[in-house]
This record gives C-alpha cells, structure tokens and sequence, in this order.
C-alpha cells in the first residue's frame, strides 16, 4: 500500500476509533428527548386546556380535554380500522403525552418506545404510507432504546441499580 493510502487508512482508523468513544448514554439520551418531543407535540395538538411548550414558552395547566379538531381528524382524515374515532382519538392524545414523558424521565423506557412503535407502525401502514422516511427514522430511535435501553442517564438504570445491590 502507497504511503498516502496509508495515511488515509490510518485517520479512518482513527476517525472510526474517535466515534466508537461516544457513550451509548449520550446517544440514547439523544434519542430519548428526540423522540418524546416528537410525540408530545403531536398531543399537544389533540387537546385544548393543558398546554406545556419549552420552546415557545407556552404553559397552560388547565384540565385537558380531547379536541374537537382532533377527534374531526380521526374522523374523517385518519380513519382507523377496527377502531372508532370516539375511541382511538383520546388513545392516541393519552399515549403522545404519557408515553414521551415516561421515555424523557427514562422510566419503563422499553416498554414506552414498543407503545410508540406500535403507534408509528399503525400511522405508517393506515394513515400516512408514504411518510416512511420520517416513520422509518421514529422506528429506528425507538428500536435503538428498545433493543439498548435508555443508557445509565435514566430512572431504569438507577432503579436496576439500587434494587440489584438489595
């Protein structure tokens, strides 16, 4: 191999190396917020009375209630089989908000992000198909903390270790 392959091969390695120090913590914990604020602001859309928005610095804590708008969408946009609107509408507005919280908090993590991929699976193949890349690169967050867990950045971890040591 010629001295500039060489050299090239050797900042890859070295390259490659810098990346594989990256904790599995930090990515997961990246992908925990990402993924929650994805799902939460989709919620906040399905309900009227209780708004949390750290962005816009919007705070509304009132009593929520189901939208009209949202359950209209359910009605006549999504659709669902096996489902009614009546039902799936205030399923869907109780998930994006409990399960993207449980995920931040990195609380019952895996069981949080399989409620969520189930979700983006019913959303991919029943109400929008051809928003793959978006539902593809939701599934791949969700089954990274699935398959990983929330890392050591996580209610989880401290709960598995404080009740390992007993």
């Amino acid at each position: 191999m010629n001295s500039s392959a060489a050299q090239i091969c050797t900042g890859v390695s070295r390259l490659v190396a810098l990346f594989s120090r990256i904790p599995d913590s930090l990515i997961a914990l990246i992908g925990r917020f990402s993924i929650a604020a994805i799902f939460w602001k989709s919620g906040q859309t399905k309900i009227e009375g209780f708004a949390v928005d750290l962005v816009a610095g919007e705070f509304q804590f009132g009593w929520p209630q189901l939208s009209d708008s949202a359950l209209e969408l359910f009605r006549s946009e999504y659709r669902l089989p096996l489902l009614p609107p009546e039902l799936a509408a205030p399923m869907a507005a109780f998930g994006e908000h409990v399960f993207p919280v449980l995920i931040l908090l990195g609380l019952a993590t895996r069981f949080s992000a399989l409620a969520l991929l189930v979700m983006t699976a019913t959303i991919q193949i029943f109400v929008y198909p051809d928003a793959y890349p978006t539902h593809g690169v939701w599934a791949t967050v969700l089954l990274v903390l699935i398959a990983r867990g929330p890392g050591k950045i996580s209610l989880d971890h401290w709960l598995a270790k404080r009740y390992a040591a007993r």
